[in-house]
């Protein structure tokens, strides 16, 4: 199981490829995943948002996660998988995070509950149900889609539970990433890819991002170059790889990113689940000329 020493790197949030007819295709699967896995990757994520999670069946992802450790054994790699099982009812999470447990998660990513709008003593509570688990627990803090802001002393008491190894910051901003590190807080991965290098420069200790499924070496090799204390290199790889990142998130995640994927062969279609759509003719123009660099 990971632990909050072990939270560095590049995780790469996976998609979920569907068949033409919207089933879970797993052929795409394995093909797509295996070939992260051959990156100096720090973990995968199963379940995420860019893995369309709000559509995804529980059985589903019991079918990614065991399709994922093999993957990952077949690789000879000791490399982490982390679930995504938060919900917006408390009870439902916890169910959910015994049985990614089970299925032999390393952590489990659990996002702030979304649309209820709780305050910040029940999304306190929320957390604390979790972590009696007993599995490693990285909170997910993404406002523009949970309809509600962490307050600072909600983060940082969040932080301090007992089985939370770190926080996934989606805020879009750099101010909770600030505050967590100046109180030596725990580990902090970025979530918004357009801030990756920023946040990385502000103590981040790596990202969940769903920009790394393409030109993943290149995130890598930005992480590496902070680590080493060269900022201006890894400054330099990050503003070369900006426009592309700006344009898979023109519109929104997984779709432009499945488009890609799919484009370069690494599954098989770009298929989506409603109410998400295919990407616009627009964006495939503007997303197109970067398939000769990936």
């Amino acid at each position: 199981m990971l632990k909050r020493e072990d939270l560095q790197g590049v995780f790469v949030p996976v998609v979920t490829p569907f068949t033409q007819d919207g089933e879970l295709d797993l052929v795409s699967y394995q093909n797509y995943a295996g070939q992260l896995v051959e990156h100096g990757i720090a973990g995968l994520v199963v379940n995420g948002t860019t893995g369309e999670a709000p559509t995804v069946r529980w059985e589903e992802v019991r079918e990614l996660a065991e399709a994922t450790r093999t993957i990952v054994k077949n690789k000879k790699r000791a490399l982490p998988v982390v679930i995504g099982t938060g919900t917006n009812d408390t009870a439902s999470t916890v169910d959910r995070t015994e049985s990614a447990a089970n299925m032999g998660a390393d952590a489990v990513l659990v996002v702030v509950p979304y649309y209820s709008k709780p305050s910040q003593e029940g999304i306190l509570e929320h957390f604390r149900s979790v972590v009696q688990v007993g599995i490693p627990v990285i909170a997910y803090e993404i406002p523009s889609r949970t309809g509600v802001l962490l307050s600072m002393d909600t983060a940082k008491a969040i932080m301090e539970l007992d089985g939370v190894i770190g926080i996934k910051d989606s805020s879009d901003s750099l101010e909770l990433i600030g505050e967590l590190t100046r109180h030596n807080a725990g580990p902090v991965l970025c979530g918004d890819d357009p801030h990756y290098f920023a946040k990385l420069a502000l103590g981040a200790r790596g990202g969940i991002l769903a920009s790394a499924n393409v030109n993943t070496q290149r995130f890598i090799d930005v992480f590496n170059h902070v680590q080493q204390g060269d900022r201006f290199a890894a400054e330099q790889i990050f503003d070369a790889m900006l426009p592309l990142i700006q344009g898979l998130f023109r519109e929104p995640n997984p779709a432009p990113l499945k488009w890609m994927l799919a484009s370069l062969g690494r599954i098989a279609s770009d298929r989506l689940r409603l109410p998400l759509m295919p990407i616009s003719e627009q964006l495939k123009n503007e997303l197109k000329p970067w398939l000769h660099y990936l």
